[in-house]
């Protein structure tokens, strides 16, 4: 028991020392990282005033050669001394204050203190940057705006020998733009006056308005010549040609007052001097898009010409052809009201069949008061002739819908008689189908006709009478009338079904007893089959006689139908 205890306690021992170590080791891990982040925000507040900006201010002071520069340097002055004095003694007592917290082992306290100060760290070096970003515009103005005027210099160099290279290309704009050249020499000039006299407040100023007006003539020489070409030759050709051909088409009959050619002329001349004048001042401002713009519409016009040639050819094809359709349209309507009653006397038709006649005539009406409108349009030439052709398009659409109306009409009724000549055809052709029925009953000469043949027969013949009565009726119900035709022939071609199977079937019994006399006296059993297909065959019951038959030959010949049947057919 003492053993046991003694072990346990050596393990508690062991467990106290291990998390004691635990503890202990996480801690100066905590306090190792604590005291990096200090050294590290320590070293980036030390570099918050660096040497580069207190020797820029030193030299800043050094170049203030007027009030305001001094006032500005007084100003940098004054918020370095608020670095110097007020922000850096700050960030040291906040980080001061993290180190003791640290040395007191107060870790969590060590690091909030440590990220408030890494957040004002960042806020003053900001300022200091900031500072440093003004003081260098003084000091580094000169440096850097002569590198500016350097690159301005060959800039203008390139423009004032495109513009000597090409400078009849400009006629018209020369003197404004050798004004401004002078004007940029004097301001290259007035720069350098400025370097001289350490004048840095105008150092600005002077390279704006270098690089401004530099860069707006590089635009007028690169545009000018393209503003010019347009303007004094592109456009002006082509509004003489357009007025030209407009004038043409006029006197040849086109109405083309829709586009408003003398309007939009006279407007394109007052844009060209609005641009040209712009041009003197070296204004451009949209002057290449408007120029474009009035060229597309010019482009346009042209298609506006050959639309209304080419719509006149179509207008002038499209009002003969609806024409002489209207004319034959209107002469078959006028026939078919000529025959309706007779139609309608001879067959038997609904009122909306004969309505359809009215409706056709109504809608042909409506597109001939259409034609009629375009043709007076023609005549009073108010309407181009591309709107005129749409129109009379939409005419001959509107007269195919009626046509094809009256061509279903004339087929409907036309059908009438074609199914009353039909129905006569059929007539006659069913009287031979049963003609044919008779002849082949009679041409076998059957000892029995069955009785089926005489029922059916009587059936066909009555079904022949109710086409005959349907026929001889006024007016005809052709509706009716196909309905007794197909029955009449239905029961026809059923008669002759009944004929040609009993004849058939007939046939095949007799030729089966021809051939079984040959075993009537070596067989018993295929004599008495002999003698009972005999006695079926004389009754009528040819089916019968034949299965009667067969069976017995069967007996002695196995297979004997195929046999029988090849040699009937054959």
């Amino acid at each position: 028991m003492n053993k046991t205890t003694l072990i346990i306690g050596i393990v508690l021992l062991l467990l106290v020392i291990f998390l004691t170590v635990l503890i202990v080791a996480f801690k100066n891990k905590k306090k190792k990282n604590i005291i990096n982040n200090l050294d590290k925000l320590n070293t980036e507040k030390n570099l918050i005033i660096s040497s580069t900006l207190i020797t820029d201010l030193d030299k800043a002071e050094k170049l203030a050669n007027n009030k305001k520069l001094q006032a500005d340097v007084n100003d940098w002055k004054k918020r370095f001394d608020e670095l110097e004095k007020v922000d850096l003694p700050f960030l040291t007592d906040e980080l001061v204050e993290a180190e003791t917290a640290c040395v007191n082992a107060d870790y969590d306290q060590a690091n909030t203190l440590l990220l408030n100060a890494e957040k004002d760290i960042f806020h003053v070096k900001a300022k200091s940057i900031k500072l440093l970003s003004e003081i260098k515009d003084l000091t580094e103005s000169e440096e850097r705006n002569r590198e500016t005027v350097t690159k301005l210099k060959s800039l203008y160099r390139e423009v004032v020998f495109k513009y000597n290279k090409h400078k009849n290309d400009y006629t018209g704009v020369n003197t404004p733009i050798e004004l401004q050249f002078e004007n940029i020499d004097k301001l290259f000039s007035a720069f350098e006056v400025a370097i001289q006299k350490k004048n840095y407040d105008e150092f600005g100023r002077i390279v704006k308005a270098l690089d401004d007006m530099i860069n707006n003539i590089n635009i007028v020489v690169e545009e000018a010549p393209t503003i010019l070409l347009i303007s004094n030759m592109i456009l002006p050709k082509k509004m003489k040609d357009i007025e030209n051909i407009a004038q043409k088409l006029k006197r040849d009959g086109y109405n083309i007052e829709y586009l408003n050619i003398e309007y939009n002329i006279a407007e394109t001349n007052k844009k060209i001097s609005e641009i040209l004048d712009r041009l003197k001042v070296l204004n451009l401002q949209d002057s290449i898009f408007d120029l474009k713009t009035l060229v597309d519409y010019y482009e346009k016009i042209y298609t506006d010409f050959d639309n209304e040639k080419r719509g006149k050819r179509e207008y002038e094809r499209g009002i003969i052809n609806v024409g002489e359709r209207l004319n034959k349209m209107s002469s078959i309507v006028r026939n078919l009201y000529s025959e309706i009653d007779n139609i309608k006397d001879t067959y038997d038709l609904s009122n909306e069949e004969i309505k359809v006649v009215d409706e056709i005539n109504k809608d042909l009406l409506e597109v001939k008061e259409s034609f009629k409108l375009i043709n007076d349009r023609t005549l009073a030439r108010v309407m181009p002739y591309s709107k005129l052709n749409n129109e009379c398009e939409l005419v001959a659409v509107n007269l195919s819908k009626v046509e094809d109306k009256l061509e279903t009409t004339l087929k409907n009724l036309g059908s009438l008689k074609e199914d009353e000549a039909r129905a006569r055809e059929q007539l006659f052709e069913i009287k031979n189908i049963i003609n044919n029925s008779k002849y082949k009953i009679k041409d076998y000469n059957l000892p029995i006709i069955p009785e089926k043949f005489y029922v059916e027969l009587k059936e066909a013949v009555d079904a022949i009478g109710e086409i005959n009565k349907e026929i001889e009726k006024k007016p005809i119900s052709i509706r009716t009338l196909n309905l007794r035709v197909d029955t009449a022939q239905d029961l026809a071609l059923k008669l002759y079904q009944t004929a040609s199977s009993a004849t058939k079937t007939a046939a095949m019994a007799e030729m089966a007893i021809v051939y079984g006399n040959r075993y009537r006296s070596t067989n018993r059993e295929v004599e008495l089959g002999l003698i009972a297909s005999t006695k079926a065959f004389n009754k009528g019951n040819y089916k019968e006689s034949l299965e009667i038959i067969l069976n017995a030959l069967n007996i002695v010949e196995p297979g004997i139908h195929k046999k029988l049947l090849s040699k009937m057919e054959s």
